[in-house]
């Protein structure tokens, strides 16, 4: 009796558990930013499921593919396209899309591995196509606002400058968008956006673009040293000939003013001569002193002649 009652709660465990287990694989959860396809032996079973929270499948036979329900980015390969005119660019894009029916692009490309191969070959290929299609001015501008150049470009000669878009970057970028979003529609995809994340010449177009600017720049400091060497000719011109003109004006004071004090002296002289005989003598005796104290030293040897005047204080001091 206990025999069996023993194999009955065995049973019956056993049981619950794998009521458990079924009850388990059998329920799955669905976050806010995921949406699920059921499918039974590979095929899908049902409509696709967006609402989050708990929900159920058949265990085993039953699977439950999610799916992201968030913006996804896909990042195209650098690619070395030709432009219209001949330019060759390394064109780098990328793009935003989102699962749209997420039954769709089960059937048709099963996971997002897929959809970047799908993304790939369409995408990179109307970019090709529009890059190729159109000037190089028009992938690099959107608008035709006036360019701002610094002073010293402005005497740059390029003709690009000036150059007109027609349609420019931003519409470029529209067009692919309208040309791919059918494709992409077919495969459960909405294409939410796409740009250009980097345009660039090939590695020897950028070298002669360097070398050119280096040459423009260089250009531009000999203009810069040129003019900065005449106007450093000018100053010191304008010195040397301001230096002259106060060197003269100084001169020409310094003239006036010893010919107004020699003009003085001779009045001074004129009015000591022409008084009494005593003036006269001591003013002559004045200037002897003074002449004898300028040209005689104690080295100095003097021939003279009694009779003369010069002789005259050193022979009698009263001069008689």
């Amino acid at each position: 009796m206990n025999s069996t009652k023993q194999k009955t709660f065995g049973g019956l465990v056993v049981l619950i558990i794998a009521c458990l287990v079924l009850l388990v694989s059998s329920a799955f959860i669905v976050n806010e930013t995921e949406q699920v396809i059921i499918t039974q032996f590979g095929k899908p079973v049902g409509k696709p499921i967006a609402e989050a929270g708990i929900h159920f499948k058949l265990p085993i036979i039953q699977i439950a593919n999610f799916f992201d329900k968030r913006f996804l980015a896909w990042d195209g390969d650098p690619n070395q396209i030709p432009t219209k005119d001949k330019r060759f660019v390394w064109v780098d894009s990328y793009a935003r899309w989102r699962i749209k029916d997420p039954l769709l692009f089960f059937q048709r490309v099963r996971d997002e591995r897929g959809a970047k191969t799908r993304l790939d070959d369409i995408l990179d290929g109307l970019t090709r196509n529009a890059i190729a299609n159109h000037d190089l001015v028009e992938i690099i501008r959107s608008t035709n606002r006036k360019l701002e150049i610094s002073g010293e470009l402005e005497e740059i000669q390029d003709s690009e400058i000036n150059l007109k878009i027609q349609l420019g970057r931003e519409k470029i970028t529209r067009m692919i968008i309208e040309a791919a979003a059918p494709r992409l529609e077919v495969l459960g995809i909405e294409l939410l956006d796409i740009r250009f994340k980097r345009i660039n010449y090939v590695e020897e177009v950028q070298k002669k673009i360097y070398e050119r600017m280096i040459s423009e720049r260089k250009r531009i400091a000999d203009k810069f040293r040129s003019e900065g060497q005449g106007e450093a000719a000018k100053i010191l011109g304008d010195k040397g000939r301001d230096l002259k003109k106060i060197e003269s004006d100084a001169y020409r004071l310094a003239q006036e003013i010893k010919g107004n004090a020699d003009a003085e002296a001779t009045t001074i002289y004129a009015k000591a001569y022409n008084q009494s005989a005593e003036s006269r003598a001591f003013y002559q005796f004045l200037k002897t002193m003074d002449t004898y104290k300028t040209t005689l030293s104690e080295k100095d040897w003097l021939v003279l002649s009694t009779k003369g005047d010069f002789f005259k204080f050193l022979q009698n001091p009263e001069g008689r």
